[in-house]
């Protein structure tokens, strides 16, 4: 299930971006050869309106558009034009230079715009957050949640992780089941260190961990008996339209920034030697998020979505033939030169860069796998 989920994310966010070139390309007045859903050979033509077809195709990770005149390769149109001969006025190659940039663009700009309507929808869904006292009466799904955990203590000892929801806790005393961090840090500190075992839920499982408090751990009161921890009590409180609105493109423009400082910091990296892939999550890792995220809820599920939305809409503007931005590149070059890039020079360049990709992501998946595997 975890497998179908991912694939259905991954071609909802390659379909919105080549929608996006797609709108752009048919108000620009060029022809749309083919929307294709999947990537060929082809299984079948849904549907031909006016000169696009519409088709489903073999290998389901996402989708294209097919704009005449885009690829040099593939055309004699960039040849037309370099040698001044007629040039067909609804091919990519006949529009002036911002429209073309337009169209290179317009995939990135979809993917964050969806990016802010999901983040949008987890907000008016509702997506889990620490609770003040005043949030306790309206929240839905409270837990009490592992904020963090003092490293050596008895809680990080046991196990304990950031992130963990803490259903119950039983001593030789007593049980204590609640969501208020008061009454769970005051059970903890009548256990006098005897042995607790605390029910954890983590990722969707549950575990039994024991752990024993210990004198000496809270520095504003070392006399006390505590595990270690700091808890919040976290639930999901729904926002209403507007204010999800105003908060979604807050939230989008963060994120968006966020991402763009960790690309530069990681491709920076790449070619100092100096990259961290414990940092990255290839196919397999994101697979899993997405999983996680999809038994969560669907506001977990949206965020999850957005975020990689964001990554694909920056990582294609990254100026690398193959990708949005290196397309966009040679728009920029051509521009200035005044002329076409020679079709066998950017074939080339396409290539090589194709290959750079790949290549990114055989290393990526391989440590996704090595980090399941170890």
């Amino acid at each position: 299930m975890e497998i179908l989920i991912f694939i259905l994310v991954i071609v909802a966010l390659i379909v919105v971006h080549e929608f996006g070139h797609f709108v752009v390309a048919k108000l620009s007045g060029m022809r749309v050869d083919e929307f294709g859903l999947g990537y060929p050979p082809r299984a079948l033509t849904i549907a031909k309106v006016g000169e696009t077809a519409y088709t489903l195709n073999w290998l389901p990770f996402g989708g294209f558009v097919k704009i005449f005149g885009e690829d040099p390769s593939t055309t004699t149109a960039q040849t037309r034009l370099a040698t001044g001969q007629a040039v067909d006025s609804n091919s990519f190659s006949s529009k002036n230079r911002f429209a073309q940039a337009l169209v290179l663009i317009a995939g990135v700009a979809m993917n964050l715009l969806f990016a802010y309507v999901l983040i949008t929808g987890a907000l008016v869904t509702g997506t889990p957050r620490a609770l003040d006292e005043n949030d306790l009466a309206t929240a839905r799904n409270q837990e009490l949640m592992v904020a963090s955990v003092l490293p050596g203590s008895p809680a990080a000892l046991a196990g304990l992780l950031p992130g963990d929801s803490i259903t119950s806790a039983k001593d030789a005393k007593g049980e204590w089941q609640a969501v208020d961090p008061k009454s769970f840090s005051a059970f903890i500190a009548a256990s006098g260190g005897s042995e607790i075992v605390l029910d954890v839920k983590r990722s969707g499982e549950e575990h039994l961990i024991t752990a024993a408090a210990a004198t000496g751990v809270a520095q504003v009161d070392p006399l006390r008996y505590a595990l270690g921890v700091e808890v919040a009590t976290v639930g999901v409180i729904p926002l209403s339209l507007g204010a999800a609105i105003i908060e979604g493109a807050s939230l989008t423009w963060g994120a968006t920034k966020l991402t763009a400082v960790g690309l530069w910091h990681f491709f920076a990296g790449i070619f100092t030697f100096s990259a961290d892939l414990s940092q990255v999550a290839g196919p397999v890792g994101i697979a899993g998020a997405v999983g996680t995220a999809s038994m969560q809820g669907f506001g977990d599920l949206f965020s999850i979505m957005a975020i990689i939305s964001i990554n694909l809409a920056l990582i294609n503007l990254i100026p690398v033939p193959a990708l949005d931005g290196g397309r966009l590149l040679f728009v920029i070059v051509e521009s200035v030169i005044r002329r076409p890039i020679n079709a066998r020079v950017a074939h080339t360049m396409n290539a090589i860069g194709f290959v750079f990709l790949i290549l990114l992501m055989v290393v990526v998946t391989a440590h996704d796998i090595f980090k399941i595997v170890g």
